[in-house]
């Protein structure tokens, strides 16, 4: 007899449904319709579209954007930065708008979209002005985690360090807990599955931010899943003619694939279906104060459809 395995909706709290302003690639629509067939009932969008997530004016249309048009429950995140504002940061608006988002994402390594903050002042001051009882969010890769850290110690942030990929980075954050520093972390698929000698095999397919790291690294990871808090897919999807293009774009899919991995991962005992669903749901949940979903329609900044969807 086959054996049913039941798991609680899952929480994705990393994806880029890439609208507005690149939807040749992804839109709430068709990203919302991968997250219900890899099981996922809620996924958090990341800010840093063509036109970046940093203002009221972009969360509203992004909420407008996706109503009537979603398969399960979408969130936002928040991005920061300067080039849509006379070169001012938009920390003035954090207070005004934390409610309306699940975080603030501040990318301090190189990666797709307008939003890198390099300047050891600007972040400073973005640290200090996000409200300490929201998550902030960082891509910061091996040293630039340690100024993250450092950072995040001396303003008092909850931080939560995305997509994590060696061995160096996990170690930071190890440390990080044991002072008991309020950090978290997240790892996906794409890390704990290929490394660096798999681009050439797969060219382009094999790019992106973070990129893969080394076996040493990889191992590292799985040999401490129980030191990482969350499972996150990086849903990055690019077009097949952009991913087989001479210019390099990084990112891949993640939402339809993870959950069949950490199943495989379950078979093949390197983790739990306990700590899969901790990774996956409760873990999520707790670090991001996000409600029970049956509530999620209460919030304005959420587009509750995937029932009337799913019914219809």
């Amino acid at each position: 007899m086959t054996k049913l395995i039941k798991l609680p909706g899952l929480i994705d709290t990393h994806v880029h449904l890439r609208e507005p302003g690149a939807t040749q690639k992804e839109d709430f629509e068709t990203g919302t319709k991968a997250a219900i067939a890899g099981g996922y009932t809620l996924v958090l969008d990341m800010p840093n579209n063509p036109d970046p997530t940093i203002s009221e004016t972009a969360i509203n249309e992004k909420i407008t954007l996706a109503k009537n048009r979603i398969y399960s429950d979408l969130g936002f995140h928040l991005g920061v930065g300067s080039h849509l504002k006379g070169g001012k940061l938009n920390v003035d608006e954090f207070q005004d708008l934390k409610d309306r988002v699940f975080g603030l994402k501040v990318y301090m390594n190189h990666t797709t979209g307008p939003l890198l903050i390099e300047d050891n002042g600007e972040l400073d001051l973005i640290f200090s002005n996000w409200p300490k009882d929201k998550i902030l969010m960082v891509h910061a890769e091996t040293e630039t985690l340690a100024k993250a850290i450092t950072l995040a110690k001396k303003h008092g942030n909850r931080l939560h360090v995305c997509h994590i990929a060696r061995k160096i980075e996990l170690e930071l954050i190890i440390q990080a807990k044991s002072e008991g520093l309020p950090v978290t972390c997240e790892v996906a698929m794409h890390h704990l599955y290929f490394t660096h000698a798999d681009e050439e095999r797969l060219g382009h397919f094999a790019m992106m931010r973070p990129p893969l790291a080394s076996q040493e690294d990889q191992d590292f990871l799985w040999a401490n899943i129980n030191s990482i808090d969350t499972i996150a897919s990086d849903h990055a999807p690019h077009t097949r003619e952009e991913k087989e293009g001479k210019k390099v774009v990084n990112g891949v899919p993640g939402l339809e694939t993870t959950l069949p991995l950490l199943l495989q991962a379950v078979n093949d005992e390197r983790i739990t279906l306990q700590r899969v669903t901790e990774m996956t749901s409760d873990s999520p949940r707790k670090i991001f104060n996000i409600p029970e979903q049956t509530k999620l329609q209460t919030r304005d900044y959420l587009q509750n459809a995937a029932g009337r969807h799913l019914k219809g």
